[in-house]
């Protein structure tokens, strides 16, 4: 029987570009595409990714940063199938949706994608096509509420570094699309190739989407300094193994416990309480990850009356148990 030599299997990847959007964004998930064929040994007709940057008319596209991208028009693509489309974001949302025809033509297209994506504030676009209607999603910190808001059929996860929903996968901010990328070439090509990829890029952590983009305490901070919350928040990271109840936190921010559980509520959208336990949980899982403390001790040092009380707050919080986050997570 005559053998058939296989053919290089071609992945196209195809990012779409406008003015004003994030270079990383884009970049670094092209790194992760384009150093496949980087891997030592790997055969000559292996699959491998095709990938384009696209935009409205073609050209040069500047970024947010100063630096202009040459983009193919997206005329380059008619009659080509599309594998992967990914839409990158930018510091301002609102520019990320300001092109009409770029909407439009990814509108057309994502429906024949095998999966579509963004990164970052991408996901303004992507919610305004319609794509992420009734799926979950993220995007960067500073939008998430934004994007609440403004797309209340899609349900934001804040703490996410990348969500998978069906065939949609959005990422939270910047760097998170080299973690988004990673996992798209380990459901491509598997684990092996994606551990490989994150070595030659020196990425020493591969993050998965179960770990936070940000601390709490860091939202918290971020906040104005004229924020009355902040400084509360700041002395319960300080005292954790505190009595943290409604009434003690009321007291120390100056007001009744009933209108301040209230005022708290409306300013961060949660009670007292669940912050309380994100707060704590955010320490913890900074102690499984720099430490070799046992669950025990950095359960009682983080506030949690017990081991099982951690593992509940971890399930509630992140959706793994503390064991489970160490293993992925610790250094």
């Amino acid at each position: 029987m005559r053998q058939i030599t296989p053919q290089t299997k071609s992945i196209r990847v195809v990012f779409v570009a406008f003015e004003g959007m994030s270079l990383l964004d884009l970049s670094g998930p092209l790194e992760v595409f384009g150093a496949v064929p980087l891997i030592p040994g790997r055969a000559a007709n292996a699959p491998r990714y095709e990938t384009h940057v696209v935009s409205a008319e073609g050209g040069p596209v500047m970024t947010c940063v100063g630096a202009a991208l040459m983009t193919a028009p997206l005329s380059s693509l008619n009659g080509k199938a599309i594998d992967t489309l990914i839409v990158p974001g930018g510091p301002r949302s609102w520019e990320v949706i300001a092109d009409a025809r770029l909407l439009a033509w990814v509108k057309a297209r994502a429906p024949k994608c095998r999966r579509v994506a963004s990164v970052c504030t991408g996901s303004f676009l992507l919610a305004q096509t319609g794509l992420l209607k009734g799926k979950r999603a993220a995007t960067h910190w500073t939008h998430c509420g934004m994007l609440a808001d403004e797309h209340p059929d899609v349900t934001v996860e804040p703490d996410a570094i990348y969500v998978k929903d069906g065939n949609v996968w959005t990422s939270a901010g910047v760097t998170t699309g080299i973690d988004l990328a990673l996992a798209m070439v380990e459901e491509d090509l598997g684990r092996e190739v994606a551990m490989h990829i994150a070595r030659i890029l020196v990425v020493y952590l591969r993050r998965t989407g179960g770990q936070s983009q940000y601390s709490v305490l860091l939202a918290a901070q971020s906040e104005a300094d004229a924020d009355r919350f902040a400084a509360l928040e700041r002395w319960i990271t300080e005292n954790l193994a505190e009595d943290l109840r409604v009434e003690r936190l009321a007291e120390k921010a100056g007001m009744s416990a009933r209108n301040f559980a209230r005022r708290y509520a409306e300013a961060r959208k949660m009670t007292p309480a669940r912050a309380v336990e994100a707060i704590r949980v955010d320490a913890a899982k900074r102690a499984l990850e720099e430490t070799d403390e046992r669950m025990p001790q950095i359960a009682r040092r983080c506030g949690f009356s017990d081991e099982d009380q951690m593992r509940i707050a971890f399930a509630r919080q992140v959706g793994i148990s503390p064991v489970a986050y160490r293993t992925r997570f610790a250094a």
